[in-house]
């Protein structure tokens, strides 16, 4: 008995492209498809998480958690991030105006350009880089740097004592990440992260 095994991308392919759409159009939408179901299930996950951490912890120490914001509280994380969005940028009174705005940029920036070189699946990776693996530590360091400059643009010794503070136990939590990612490539014998996620087909 012989099963045939049909690939859903192909299949989904084939199918636009008897619609009338090019093939590499049919691609790039399969590849859109596969990217909002990712940061989709990320999204819902980490609210569900969160509204479970708090339920937790409220039943733990005899509290209600979470309950008016939807049904039994659920969409509390969603409202929480809204209410973050919302919020008034206030600015110390002696403070450097650039240096306070630009810092929360710095930080955020180079986390999200992380994601240029994480394959989220087959032929779904914004920049193969052969030194991918080097990138990505390179820029996620320098999300410290913003900690400084955040904390050193209030001009207040308090703050920039807590940016040092920030930035140190960043750095510390980067040294052994760094050495774990490393390891990870030499065992691949490839820094590309594409070749490393391949890699591990050979390992099981």
């Amino acid at each position: 008995m012989v099963i045939n095994i049909v690939d859903p991308e192909e299949q989904a392919i084939n199918f636009s492209s008897r619609l009338g759409f090019s093939k590499e159009i049919s691609s790039l939408i399969w590849i859109l498809i596969d990217i909002i179901t990712l940061l989709l299930g990320i999204t819902i996950g980490l609210l569900v998480l969160v509204w479970l951490e708090r339920k937790i912890s409220a039943g733990i120490q005899q509290r209600i958690g979470p309950e008016y914001a939807g049904p039994l509280g659920i969409i509390q994380a969603l409202t929480d991030g809204i209410k973050l969005l919302l919020k008034e940028d206030i600015l110390p009174s002696r403070g450097d105006f650039w240096l306070f705005s630009i810092g929360p940029v710095v930080v955020v920036i180079p986390i999200f350009s992380s994601y240029i070189v994480i394959p989220f699946g087959r032929h779904i990776v914004l920049l193969d880089l052969s030194i991918g693996v080097f990138f990505w530590i390179a820029i996620s360091s320098i999300a410290p740097l913003g900690l400084l400059i955040a904390g050193y643009g209030s001009n207040n010794k308090y703050s920039f004592s807590g940016g040092l503070r920030a930035a140190a136990q960043s750095i510390s939590y980067e040294i052994p990440l760094a050495l774990c990612v490393l390891s990870i490539s030499l065992l691949s014998n490839s820094s590309s992260t594409i070749d490393i996620v391949e890699a591990q087909s050979r390992y099981g």
